[in-house]
């Protein structure tokens, strides 16, 4: 805070003001510096070795909302909000040991200065020193940021509110899922065991009182055949939506059947270890796990072209550590510059959720790796711990 405290408060005038504007200050005469001194659309502040005010610009008056014949002669401290003052005189004094002439204005951490009326405001500002008559000067421009700062912070509050409503919207889906396949396991997955069951009732019947014939016995047992390929399209798709087992088995349950059906459905060799002792994961983190390792999956199958995939989940120190890494080809596999790439930006707002950080590692033709880090204590189930 000091080096930028100090260039808040104390800010550069003359030399750096004119060399910028292309002239030659020793031979400017006082009139023209004081013309571009009063007309510059910046503050500008000159203050003696006892930090009294030498010169206030009408930038300053309009900033600071002072008149100059108020200001001058008066100490800058009454433009300095009191809980820096103490740390700004002690910085004023270094920097007129260092012999820093120059530094230079630009985006840096917001200062603050303080209006005649008490109002604080944000503030850039750069700092010079020079010698005049064996005194050294400091000279300081600033600006005031106001707008800057409050676009920024709309800017800021519009990010937050759109990741809240990214996680609020993954969470409805999640829901939604979560519905859909309970319904389609217990509802229409009963139904047409049901039905599977009175096909077989019927046909005992049927085979009981009368000799069916060879056509009908063929029909019925094509009934069951077929009921029993929509039980189980019903139950894949059911587990697509969301794994019952992800549920009531738990997180590495859920990551078994899932490489399985990875395996089974694109012939891509998958090594899962999953080593997390005896941490208990959150529903949520849980979730955003699987649905992490499912994304990462389907972008191996979709662009890899990779012919093996080593995944692993650890929980080690503060963190939990997931890596998902194929043979396929690499850096080729990513979205051209400017595509939509909405799986790895799925993965990043999941992973910030939970307040991880996601890290791809990816060269041509060696693969690509992804690779999720989460704290520990965020994924942790807090109603499970002791």
């Amino acid at each position: 805070m000091s080096a930028l405290l100090l260039a808040s408060l104390t800010v550069v005038l003359g030399r750096q003001r004119a060399a910028q504007a292309g002239f030659d200050q020793r031979s400017m005469s006082h009139a023209r510096l004081d013309s571009i001194i009063r007309s510059t659309t910046d503050a500008i502040i000159t203050i003696d070795s006892a930090q009294r005010i030498l010169l206030f610009n009408p930038m300053a008056e309009r900033v600071f909302q002072c008149a100059a014949s108020d200001a001058i002669g008066g100490p800058l401290s009454r433009f300095i909000p009191e809980r820096y003052r103490a740390a700004h005189e002690h910085q004023v004094r270094q920097f007129g040991k260092t012999g820093v002439s120059d530094r230079q204005m630009g985006p840096q951490r917001v200062l603050y200065g303080l209006r005649a009326g008490g109002e604080e405001f944000p503030i850039e500002a750069s700092i010079s020193q020079v010698e005049d008559d064996e005194e050294k000067l400091f000279t300081v421009i600033l600006r005031d940021v106001t707008e800057r700062v409050k676009a920024d912070e709309a800017l800021r509050q519009s990010r937050e509110e759109l990741r809240a409503l990214s996680a609020n919207l993954q969470e409805i889906r999640e829901q939604e899922k979560t519905r859909v396949a309970r319904e389609l396991h217990d509802d229409l997955g009963q139904t047409l065991s049901a039905l599977k069951m009175n096909v077989f009732a019927l046909h005992a019947q049927l085979d009981t009182h009368i000799l069916l014939h060879e056509d009908v016995g063929t029909q019925m047992q094509r009934m069951v055949g077929l009921i029993d390929r929509n039980i189980a399209s019903l139950r894949r798709i059911a587990a697509q939506q969301r794994p019952v087992m992800l549920d009531d088995l738990g997180l590495q349950a859920a990551i078994d059947w899932l490489v399985d059906d990875f395996t089974q459905r694109h012939g891509i060799e998958v090594k899962h270890d999953v080593e997390t002792g005896e941490i208990a994961f959150g529903a949520d983190a849980a979730t955003a796990i699987f649905r992490i390792i499912e994304e990462a999956l389907t972008n191996v199958a979709r662009h890899a072209h990779a012919s093996r995939v080593d995944l692993s989940l650890r929980a080690d120190g503060d963190s939990c550590v997931l890596r998902v890494a194929d043979d396929g080809i690499g850096a080729s596999a990513l979205p051209a510059a400017g595509s939509k790439c909405f799986g790895l930006l799925g993965v990043r707002e999941r992973a910030n959720a939970l307040g991880g950080q996601v890290f791809i590692d990816a060269m041509p033709e060696t693969g690509f790796v992804l690779t999720v880090v989460l704290p520990r204590e965020a994924v942790r189930d807090k109603e499970a711990q002791p």
